[in-house]
């Protein structure tokens, strides 16, 4: 998700038709520039090299958001969902492309957690956060919290430094939308995803949340081919 205003003018965005490495193409109707969708960055046009304010946002189920958030907007669609892409989600088939370069870290559709920091990329494999939904580490320098729920697929990267102390995380609880997380500095309750202080002695506090992007392993290292990888 990213904002639209550049250097204060609102742009509006449609899909080209186009593919680079698999990922999709957008297009502003004010300049017909075309941008990346996971670069956020215009890649041709009068716009080449602008790039878009990347915002945090969920990749979650409908079950999780509606019960997390009974009041929220809904983009109401045209037609009724259906699912078309059943075999292509299935295949171990790089796209309609193919890949752009080879690195047998991951399957080539396993699904990732990327973030950039300080230009630096990372993915962290669901598989891995399956198995471990609350990592502590510093990347690029910034102390990280990354907390991920298997049930609904959602994950969420936050710093971990709050009033400039750096805290330590782990899981608390499951609840039926989140993890709850707790700091081992001053036992504050956390809410996983939102990253906001629930009870304790941080009580009305939010952690500041990274914006991340989840991809199939394929499209990420395509675009960021010396990427790092958790847990590798």
């Amino acid at each position: 998700m990213y904002a639209r205003e550049i250097n204060g003018d609102l742009y509006e965005f449609g899909v080209s038709g186009k593919l680079f490495r698999n990922v999709l193409i957008m297009y502003d109707r004010q300049t017909k520039s075309l941008w990346s969708q996971l670069l956020g960055a215009a890649v041709d046009g009068p716009l080449k090299g602008t790039r878009l304010e990347m915002l945090a946002a969920s990749f979650t189920t409908w079950g999780v958001w509606r019960r997390e958030h009974p009041d929220g907007l809904v983009l109401k669609k045209l037609e009724a969902s259906r699912m078309t892409y059943g075999g292509y989600w299935q295949s171990q088939d790089a796209g309609i492309l193919g890949e752009k370069y080879q690195d047998e870290r991951l399957k080539t559709k396993q699904f990732v957690l990327g973030v950039r920091i300080n230009g630096q990329p990372k993915a962290y494999p669901y598989l891995r956060l399956s198995e471990e939904p609350v990592v502590n580490e510093t990347f690029a320098e910034t102390p990280l919290v990354v907390v991920f729920d298997d049930r609904s697929a959602s994950g969420a990267i936050f710093t971990r430094t709050v009033g400039g102390k750096t805290l330590t995380f782990k899981l608390a609880e499951r609840t039926e939308t989140a993890p709850l997380i707790t700091d081992e500095e001053t036992g504050t309750k956390w809410h996983g995803l939102s990253g906001v202080a629930l009870e304790g002695q941080l009580a009305g506090q939010r952690l500041t949340a990274i914006p991340a992007t989840p991809s199939f392993w394929f499209g990420w290292k395509d675009h960021f081919p010396n990427t790092a990888v958790y847990g590798e």
